[in-house]
């Protein structure tokens, strides 16, 4: 009996802490703007929007579970429709585009929580969050995991939610940046997402690999400024896409390889890719395998 309460407590320890590392992760905290609220620790388009006294991010009750939670809706202004926003550390409301996030250097394996969500055209909202690392010798900022999802159909009542992250070094992040938009890039007037209770869920020791569907893989050259040549042997036949992103996580190049089995020899043309550090993924339905490549 003891072993059980003392596993429950040790469970119940782990959650708590998943859920603290997200600032706010409830959306229990706010800071009155004098017109309207601001979630604490979360940036929002409310400081432009509130010109024209309309607000994209509202608090609204009660929880689930909880006192409160994070509004998020898209609407009408004399410019256009505003898409309902909110970045977990600084968002710049003219660009749209998160300015950075919170201190974080763990490696989940699933961002987690509860969410309603409509749209009233046709381009569905999204979450996205992204674990990074300033690395010293670059001198730049580079891309550790992500975990995005596009919203599909709708949620008209409280539903949990999970979404995998896709890891892209063993490297451990210093940075995370949550995003969290009401609707796409054509935002419909009243588009909605409603989120509360966020947390990090599990603990990822290496690249996301399960090896059951490669036995070998080589890439070269490596530097390279022209082309690469990926060398391939599948234990089993697989549809397979290869793609390239650079350091943030952004796509630059793709390759649908279509069926491939036993070995096979991929090429792909990089010499339309600025010299840098890229990522090359091999992606099929069995897994997913990432190898670090230079563009010189």
């Amino acid at each position: 009996m003891k072993k059980i309460i003392y596993l429950s407590i040790a469970l119940m320890f782990v959650v708590t802490v998943s859920r603290a590392q997200i600032p706010n992760f409830s959306f229990e905290s706010w800071t009155s703007m004098g017109s309207y609220v601001n979630p604490d620790n979360w940036g929002t388009m409310n400081n432009t929007s509130a010109l024209g006294g309309i607000f994209t991010a509202t608090k609204a009750t009660p929880g689930n579970p909880g006192s409160s939670y994070l509004k998020l809706t898209s609407k009408t202004t004399s410019l256009g429709v505003l898409n309902g926003i909110a970045v977990s550390g600084v968002l710049d409301s003219t660009t749209m585009q998160p300015v950075s996030g919170f201190a974080y250097s763990m490696r989940p394996s699933s961002f987690k929580g509860k969410w309603q969500h409509m749209i009233y055209g046709t381009s569905q909202g999204s979450i996205s969050v992204k674990l990074t690392k300033w690395n010293n010798l670059t001198g730049m900022r580079e891309t550790v995991a992500t975990a995005n999802q596009t919203l599909s159909g709708m949620a008209m009542s409280w539903a949990a939610f999970s979404i995998n992250f896709t890891y892209l070094t063993v490297d451990y992040p210093d940075t995370c940046i949550i995003v969290l938009k009401a609707s796409g890039s054509a935002p419909t007037n009243l588009d909605y997402l409603w989120v509360d209770n966020l947390t990090f869920n599990g603990t990822v020791t290496g690249v996301e690999n399960n090896g059951s569907f490669l036995s070998g893989i080589s890439v070269f050259p490596n530097p390279s400024s022209t082309v690469v040549n990926i060398d391939l042997k599948f234990n089993s036949a697989q549809q397979t896409k290869i793609e390239i992103t650079d350091l943030n996580g952004q796509l630059v190049l793709s390759k649908n390889a279509g069926l491939l089995k036993g070995i096979s020899k991929q090429t792909l043309d990089v010499s339309s890719l600025a010299r840098g550090s890229y990522f090359v993924a091999i992606i099929t339905e069995a897994g997913k395998e990432v190898k670090k490549i230079i563009i010189e």
